[in-house]
């Protein structure tokens, strides 16, 4: 029987352990790369598209249990092909945030080698996912307090002394970015589907606790993003803030604070480490929802096979494509995945809704304006493996 024990803190502090990753420590430079100062409004926009598909996924959830919620109830509400682009998108979106928490990982930690901590965090992150070790209440709660008190220390220091005169570029505060900042900084959010979406074999929640600690995570989430980013910006500017990998290190140095170093790297080393194991499982659930629909091999229902697949699949994504392009393509990626979610959230029967339908039009419709406007080579490679990855499923399927 499932378990329905936590409290509202508790869901809280479980969804936050997922949220505040790489997208804290990489994620706010290639958003500032698009929009310059503008890209606090983006962490607005971005967390109102995050609200809207949380409550569509937390319904879907409902109706839907188990992994893979939003892809079945996809492709049963919508048709095979539309799940099957789904399923498509959430895969490639998952592989790339976790290329991109891995590559945050080796920039902070491993900065002389930034490709072998990748990996090396990565193996290590994958052996502890396909043998079901998996992230206790407590241990979600020591490894918040430690990020935030990380964060807090950043923040203190760059608005501690005077901020110095950077030079930007002339057109480094760019309105027309903002939206896709926007888009990009969805990736800061991506990991709230740990508390909307929980699979059988861990605790679910109650529509009545949902409708507090959705709204409550997603506001922490955000008044964390928008005071660390009023920080980075002050520190370092829009321009040096989006050619840095490392901000936040960067950001304390500037401030005179280089004594944090170690503390930064240990916060980042904590984030990454447990963001990345809740990517893995995330991914790894989805390949086994669409191999037991019988769109992928068989043996990859199973745990330990569809791990290892899928751990090798983000290696070569580490190898492939640096930090912020991965952030820019798993942004994307998730982009056409919400899209397919809120559109089936839609037409849920009023018995299985407990938040608005209107929540799942404007999520549906903001997904799309959003991922309309990201960079041309994210969009391209987003439709190509959204297409491509469709046909190889529905290929299999007939062959098999």
């Amino acid at each position: 029987m499932v378990r329905t024990d936590l409290s509202v803190p508790g869901i809280v502090v479980t969804g936050l352990c997922g949220t505040l990753g790489a997208g804290l420590f990489a994620g706010l430079a290639p958003a500032s790369a698009a929009a310059g100062g503008y890209l606090l409004v983006g962490v607005v926009v971005a967390g109102l598209l995050a609200l809207c598909s949380a409550f569509s996924t937390a319904d879907q959830s409902r109706a839907y249990p188990g992994s893979g919620a939003g892809y079945r109830y996809a492709a049963r509400q919508l048709g095979r092909w539309p799940g099957r682009m789904a399923g498509s998108a959430s895969i490639a979106g998952r592989a790339a945030a976790a290329a991109a928490v891995a590559g945050t990982f080796g920039a902070y930690v491993t900065p002389d080698r930034p490709l072998l901590g990748a990996l090396g965090v990565l193996a290590v992150a994958v052996a502890l996912e396909v043998t079901g070790v998996k992230l206790s209440t407590r241990l979600s709660w020591i490894a918040v307090l430690v990020v935030l008190v990380v964060l807090a220390l950043v923040v203190a220091t760059c608005f501690a002394v005077p901020a110095p005169e950077v030079v930007n570029a002339p057109d480094a505060d760019d309105p027309r970015g903002l939206l896709p900042a926007a888009g990009t900084m969805l990736f800061a959010y991506l990991g709230f589907e740990r508390i909307t979406a929980p699979d059988l074999d861990e605790p679910s929640h109650s529509a009545r606790r949902l409708h507090v600690a959705i709204p409550v995570l997603l506001l922490v989430v955000l008044a964390c993003y928008l005071t660390v980013g009023g920080a980075l910006l002050r520190q370092l500017g829009p321009t040096r803030l989006a050619l840095s990998r490392v901000p936040l290190r960067e950001a304390v140095v500037a401030a005179d604070g280089a004594w944090l170093g170690p503390l930064v790297v240990a916060g980042a080393a904590v984030a990454a480490v447990t963001s990345l194991l809740l990517v893995l499982s995330s991914l790894r659930r989805t390949v086994s929802a669409v191999a037991a629909d019988g769109d992928l091999p068989g043996p990859l229902r199973s745990a330990r096979v569809s791990g290892w697949v899928c751990g090798a699949l983000v290696a070569v994504l580490v190898l492939l494509v640096g930090t912020p392009d991965a952030i820019g393509f798993a942004a994307c990626a998730m982009l056409a995945y919400y899209a397919f979610t809120n559109a089936a959230a839609r037409i849920l029967l009023k018995e299985d809704r407990t938040w608005p339908m209107r929540s799942a039009c404007f999520g549906l419709g903001l997904s799309v304006l959003l991922g309309m406007t990201m960079a041309p080579t994210y969009l391209g490679v987003t439709v190509l493996a959204v297409l491509l990855g469709a046909g190889a499923l529905g290929l299999y399927r007939r062959v098999a």
